[in-house]
């Protein structure tokens, strides 16, 4: 009885060992502003180089931060921007606009 319960003890082992890796390699490669520009993908893509709305990849993040506060602010009206922009608090717009920055043109 015991040698037929190596086998299922050995897979069980196995998968466990498989989905502990695969928690560490999610939480090692996805910085927080790549998961926040999931929401521009559509029109800036989520490394800031959409098709053809404003490229934002390699822009300073301080420069893009002060425009989605104004988007946030309502300053530049209600379009679909100031939406997105109230969607974030402040400390997701950092982490947001310092994705982008990052990202190569």
């Amino acid at each position: 009885m015991a040698s037929s319960r190596l086998p299922l003890l050995m897979l069980t082992a196995a998968t466990a060992l498989v989905v502990s890796q695969s928690t560490i390699a999610q939480t090692a490669v996805s910085p927080p502003g790549r998961l926040l520009a999931s929401n521009c993908f559509q029109c800036h893509g989520t490394n800031g180089n959409g098709p053809g709305f404003d490229t934002l990849a390699g822009k300073s993040a301080r420069k893009l931060f002060k425009e989605m506060k104004k988007y946030q602010s309502g300053k530049e009206g209600e379009g679909i921007m100031a939406s997105h922009a109230m969607g974030y608090t402040d400390a997701q717009l950092r982490e947001l606009s310092q994705w982008l920055s990052q990202q190569q043109r």
